[in-house]
């Protein structure tokens, strides 16, 4: 007799199983195939649609210019929802879904946040996710402030296929430069404006100078940079694409190193332009002589779903009780997890194939039964998987005239020298092909077929758990239903198991669907970032947790990795910014992967658990956005946009208890040595270095790296100072040491203090002293130099100059002398080529519940 009880809170799972989903590729210097769907909650409005296309021709045409001609847009595919009424325009899918898109036309993060975002969590250079624009973006109802869509599309196209970064940072707006100015962070300097505080309550508006923080040197909290309207610079596309006068990236010679951008943070001061330049897209191309073509654009509309099942019975499938866990996970699969109104049929193979059942539509339970029924119970015989296929064509064909987007999802578990003779079949197909691989020996044909169509490749091991199976047909829900209509595995469960006389079999599979459509349910995704490795080339592993599309924070997630043998990595994912995390609190954990064991197949599982009270949604404004425009300086007057939403972390919602184990897919490693390994992994390196002043000292926190980048303990650090940030980058090894022999090293991902008093600094007029931080471990590998923190040097002055700064009664804030741009640090009048610090001042550069029980662990 069996004891369930425990609190279900609703958690569903996208599965991820490629480094990047998209299909774009670039043929003779235009990208084809990018793929824009509209979510299905986005009410039907057919000017979406005028709206895309009108941004696609605009934006072409600025990338085109803006990439000294070499880049435009050839063709895309719109994918509108299922729900929106007949057109003759609209085709049917192939490959097309929302898994695969590289644009996302939904509602917004929170209700009135419509900013343009790119889903871009990993390192400079490296492909983002993808694009998501709001329907009152696209319908022009926020132009005045976030400017033209096509330019904004070039922006944040950028971000998404080269990995490029924003110059701006609304964290750190201004610094303080080496001309002793405080400057907006933008790129380029030439882009003029001015500082103030705009501020309107109850109708009237109060626009006042900024003033001084004396704490930071630098401008109040509410100061904000507003352009001039009428410029002559040209760059940058990255900080603010709608001055009409901006066409170009910023390059190495206009390229401000100095300021905090993401961009000069995220690829170590390079310029956009650069980043640009040294992608395969810019390599393989060469510029164009005549101007190209606007885009082509094919409409589609999603349609019910095809499915068919093709399972091998040759006679390798005895062994390990593989037909008997495979027909339990199809069982489940048939159950619970295929959508109602889809379409699904069956075939079996061994060295030939033959149809079990015809394509029927699922309505009901008896239409599953149906299917159950016709299960295969005998394996014998050879692996002809091409013969499986053909006939899963057979039967598609059958009642559809084409295979455009319908799904074939092959088990196999042996290899077939004659997989590969219809490749190209399949790829001419317009199948798409879901590969779950039992057991080592899966033939690697396959593998391609899978990812040439766009499908799935998911693994499980006969070492593995025994619901490996459950797991990987589980994640093969359809890519374009409303997550409303989707079976999902949910919750905490606790049960008690009475043994009989005989040993048992036993899996507890919960799956539930959502209560209610209009709230969104808790999203995890899971994957590796790439497919296909060779040692000792570094993997990171992600598991990206959303309720709609906002963050959760908070959570406890542990990956899983276990190879074809059974040896299992067991790792805890972080959203600490550090190590692999590229960004703190964004709702992705990540983590290093570098203890290969052998070669061939891995899979990848990951555990998250969310306490009450513990976990929480992020309310922050997404990162990697458009930049809000305040307003513009028009003859000297300041015209203002409506205030953006604030960020209000008081607000954040806290989260019921939820857990869950999902199955993040497979993965091939290649050329792994005998074991044990050698040291080849440096420290990771330190990105969130930080530096406060108190009284005479210095004190720096930053999150400790590992022996093997994110793993382990290093051995110890190298902490060096200078008056030039471009010096303490360039110059590492030159600028002046700090002592750090009290300094022992704390294990990966806690948390370092370190205090020191600065000694001097020799570079005449500074203004700031910078520091930076390299690990080193037991092998002596070396990081990579950390990021920059800096803190100001504030020298006290008895007497000063009426043009410059001068106290007012708030005892925080000095007032800003009257030029509208800036500020000027009071001169040392006893001023020395080796600057004694006095005083240092902080500036851091920086539901319904349906049960179903299966039988499957051994008692």
């Amino acid at each position: 007799m069996g004891l369930l009880r425990g609190f279900v809170f609703l958690l569903v799972l996208h599965l991820l199983h490629r480094s990047n989903t998209s299909f774009v590729r670039l043929n003779n210097n235009g990208f084809e195939d990018i793929i824009i769907v509209i979510d299905p909650s986005v009410p039907e409005d057919e000017k979406i649609i005028e709206r895309i296309q009108d941004m696609l021709t605009t934006a072409s045409t600025y990338l085109f210019e803006a990439t000294e001609k070499r880049f435009f847009f050839k063709n895309v595919s719109i994918l509108v929802p299922e729900k929106w009424k007949e057109n003759p325009q609209y085709k049917r899918p192939k490959y097309e879904n929302y898994k695969h898109a590289d644009v996302i036309v939904a509602p917004p993060v929170l209700p009135g946040r419509d900013e343009p975002y790119t889903k871009q969590f990993t390192e400079c250079g490296e492909k983002g996710e993808h694009i998501h624009f709001t329907p009152d973006f696209l319908l022009g109802k926020k132009q005045n402030e976030y400017g033209p869509s096509g330019r904004l599309f070039v922006h944040e196209w950028a971000h998404l296929r080269w990995g490029v970064f924003d110059e701006y940072n609304e964290d750190q707006p201004f610094y303080s430069a080496k001309s002793k100015k405080i400057e907006a962070t933008r790129c380029s300097t030439g882009i003029s404006g001015i500082n103030r505080v705009h501020k309107c309550q109850g109708g009237s508006c109060l626009t006042r100078t900024c003033r001084v923080d004396s704490t930071t040197k630098l401008y109040e909290k509410d100061c904000q940079f507003f352009p001039d309207k009428v410029q002559t610079e040209k760059a940058s596309i990255m900080f603010m694409q709608s001055i009409d006068s901006v066409v170009e990236f910023c390059n190495e010679k206009n390229h401000n190193q100095e300021a905090p951008s993401l961009q000069n943070i995220k690829c170590n001061f390079r310029s956009t332009w650069e980043v640009i330049s040294n992608s395969e897209d810019f390599k393989n191309t060469k510029p164009m002589v005549t101007p190209p073509p606007p885009p082509v654009f094919s409409l589609l509309k999603i349609s019910q779903r095809i499915v068919c099942l093709v399972l091998d019975t040759s006679g390798s499938m005895l062994s390990h009780n593989r037909l008997n866990r495979m027909n339990q996970a199809a069982k489940q699969f048939l159950m619970q997890t295929v959508e109602n109104g889809s379409w699904v049929g069956m075939v079996r193979f061994n060295s030939t194939a033959t149809i079990l059942n015809k394509l029927i539509q699922i309505i009901s339970s008896n239409e599953r039964n149906t299917l159950l029924e016709k299960l295969p119970t005998r394996a014998q015989g050879g692996t002809s998987i091409c013969s499986g296929i053909k006939s899963a064509f057979q039967v598609i064909g059958e009642l559809y005239s084409q295979l455009d987007g319908s799904e074939i999802v092959l088990l196999t578990d042996g290899e077939d020298n004659t997989a590969s003779s219809c490749i190209d079949e399949v790829k001419q197909s317009g199948a798409i092909v879901h590969f779950i691989a039992l057991g080592k020996d899966a033939d690697k044909a396959v593998i391609e077929m899978s990812n040439i169509t766009g499908g799935s490749h998911l693994y499980a091991s006969d070492e593995a758990e025994n619901n490996g199976l459950i797991d990987a047909f589980g994640a093969l829900t359809s890519g374009n239903a409303g997550i409303s209509q989707k079976s999902l595995q949910v919750g905490t469960w606790a049960y008690n198991i009475q043994a009989k006389t005989n040993p048992e079999t036993l899996t507890i599979t919960v799956t539930s669907r959502a209560a209610n459509s209009s709230v969104p349910p808790i999203t995890v995704n899971a994957k590796m970032n790439k497919d296909i490795n060779s040692f000792p080339s570094p993997m990171i592993v992600y598991a990206e947790i959303l309720q709609g599309y906002v963050p959760v924070l908070g959570a406890n997630v542990t990956a899983f990795i276990e190879s074809q043998s059974g040896n299992t990595e067991v790792l805890e994912l972080l959203d600490n910014g550090a190590g692999a995390d590229s960004f703190k609190n964004d709702g992705v954990y990540s983590r290093y992967f570098t203890a290969y064991t052998e070669n061939g197949t891995y899979s990848l599982k990951v555990r998250v658990h969310g306490g009450t009270n513990t976990a929480r949604l992020s309310l922050w404004h997404p990162l990697n956005r458009a930049a809000y425009i305040p307003g513009w300086v028009v003859n000297g007057e300041i015209e203002a946009n409506p205030p953006r939403p604030e960020n209000n972390e008081d607000t954040q919602a806290t989260l019921e208890n939820f857990s869950r184990t999902v199955s993040g897919g497979a993965f091939v490693v290649s050329q792994v040595p005998s074991l044990p390994l050698p040291d080849l992994y440096p420290p990771s390196q330190i990105t969130d270095l930080d530096a406060t002043p108190h009284e005479d000292e210095i004190v720096l926190t930053w999150t400790a790296p590992g022996d093997d980048f994110d793993v382990g303990k290093v051995q110890h650090y190298i902490i060096r100072t200078s008056g030039s940030i471009l010096d303490l980058k360039d110059r590492f090894d030159d600028a002046l040491q700090v002592n750090t022999t009290d300094l022992s090293p704390k294990e990966a991902n806690s948390k370092e203090i370190f205090a020191f008093k600065p000694g001097n600094i020799s570079e005449e007029n500074a203004t700031h002293i910078f520091i930076a931080i390299k690990s080193i471990d037991k092998s002596n590998l070396t990081s990579k130099v950390s990021n920059i923190a800096q803190v100001a040097l504030f020298i006290p002055q008895a007497n000063p100059d009426e043009n410059y700064t001068t106290p007012i009664p708030d005892k925080n804030y000095t007032t800003p002398i009257p030029d509208k741009n800036y500020t000027t640090p009071i001169p040392d009048k006893n001023h020395h080529s080796g600057i004694n610090i006095s005083t240092l001042v902080l500036s851091v550069v920086g539901s319904v519940v349906i049960v179903s029980i299966i039988l499957s662990t051994t008692i």
